[in-house]
């Protein structure tokens, strides 16, 4: 079965074409950027194949999905003959509330549901939801798919879960934290028991997914029982431009000080804090290690906060579990960023953890256990894959 994975953002579309199989085997890949600017670009590999960049005008995502659709089957560059040859198509929304506690094929119930949680995802919803819609518009007895961010975490109990606020606004508004990047925390923990040899109903691990959007997740005999992010992505760890946890009495002062509205509020918590507010040098972590090489005192401000963020939920996830057997890295940052890594396993003994800084040092992007031979704790750096997933419930959902 052929499957093509997209991930619609805002003004972009990722994709990937996935022969599933005994191996998964990907046959192509690109993204589509800076849809509805002017000079949009799309880029496309065919496996084995040269990059191939090309400027186009595509103003709306149906354009961008119809030039996805011609680069596969381009003579030149494609890897299909023609559009027949896609058996199914799997989408990443982000917010499934709790009505998707797992992926579904979609129908006209379904697209109303993701619709209805555009309120809680205003970013990401309306962008997951047009790219199920241009398959449609042109492939319209193909399935499809939707694998959300969400789905993993609906197993977590409601004492975790529940805000303190008056109960009312979660019978009329659902307020109650969700977490994401749960297909990629599902993907690592399986993964690693893979590795070590371990059953995942039987291990407690605790999952550290560290991007420019960063969360942890504490997962439990195989089920995610906590994560830091919450009602939307912006609770919980400092992020590259999101402030993470943060005082809601905080919130009412700065607005009342700088005459901010919400919208204006939002903008601060959401683009210009975490790593580029602290440091007003960047949002990306190899900016701010260089930054930080040259003495800049806030660029080391930022990067000590963050670490130490994820070292506070690390020992706060292992009491919750009343242990933990492995603790994971994985994302942009945890899969390439050592120091990091070194700086939260810092001084973990007690906890059972003795990381091998040779091993760890410099390692980047390679399945590897990093932690001494006489660790209690595992430690270790595992490469995700979220595509592979998306496709995988899809095959599972459409075979």
């Amino acid at each position: 079965m052929k499957i093509l994975v997209l991930n619609c953002g805002s003004s972009s579309i990722k994709y990937q074409f996935i022969a599933m199989g005994e191996t998964p085997d990907v046959l192509a890949k690109g993204l589509v950027e800076r849809i509805g600017l002017p000079d949009a670009i799309l880029n496309h590999q065919a496996k084995d194949g040269e990059k191939i960049k090309t400027i186009l005008e595509i103003p709306t995502h149906q354009e961008g999905v119809n030039f996805v659709l011609e680069a596969l089957t381009s003579p030149e560059h494609g890897v299909i003959k023609d559009l027949t040859e896609i058996n199914a198509v799997g989408h990443r929304v982000a917010h499934g509330g709790e009505f998707f506690p797992n992926s579904v094929v979609v129908g006209e119930k379904e697209e109303k549901q993701i619709e209805e949680l555009f309120q809680l995802a205003p970013l990401h919803n309306p962008a997951n939801l047009k790219g199920i819609e241009c398959i449609k518009a042109v492939l319209p007895s193909v399935p499809q798919v939707a694998v959300f961010d969400t789905s993993f975490h609906q197993t977590m109990p409601a004492h975790s879960y529940m805000y303190a606020i008056p109960y009312e606004y979660y019978d009329k508004y659902k307020v109650r934290r969700y977490g994401f990047h749960g297909t990629s925390h599902k993907f690592v923990a399986q993964k690693a028991c893979d590795m070590l040899g371990l059953k995942l109903e039987d291990t407690k691990i605790i999952s550290c997914h560290l991007g420019n959007g960063a969360s942890i997740c504490a997962i439990d005999k195989g089920k995610s029982i906590d994560t830091s992010m919450g009602l939307t992505p912006l609770e919980g760890l400092i992020m590259g431009t999101r402030c993470g946890d943060f005082e809601a009495g905080a919130v009412f002062f700065l607005q009342e000080k700088e005459n901010l509205n919400i919208q204006q509020m939002n903008d601060v918590l959401n683009k210009k804090s975490g790593l580029q507010g602290i440091s007003g040098v960047s949002s990306d972590m190899r900016d701010l290690e260089t930054a930080a090489n040259e003495g800049n005192e806030r660029a080391k401000l930022a990067l000590n906060m963050f670490s130490y963020r994820v070292k506070k939920y690390v020992g706060a996830y292992a009491a919750a579990m009343g242990g933990v057997d492995v603790i994971l890295f994985t994302g942009g940052i945890g899969e390439n960023g050592s120091a990091v890594r070194e700086a939260v396993c810092k001084n973990m003994e007690y906890m059972g953890v003795k990381l091998d800084e040779k091993i760890n040092a410099g390692l980047r992007s390679k399945d590897t256990v990093i932690s001494t031979a006489d660790s209690r704790v595992k430690v270790m750096l595992v490469t995700t894959d979220e595509e592979l997933v998306i496709a995988t419930d899809t095959y599972n959902l459409c075979k």
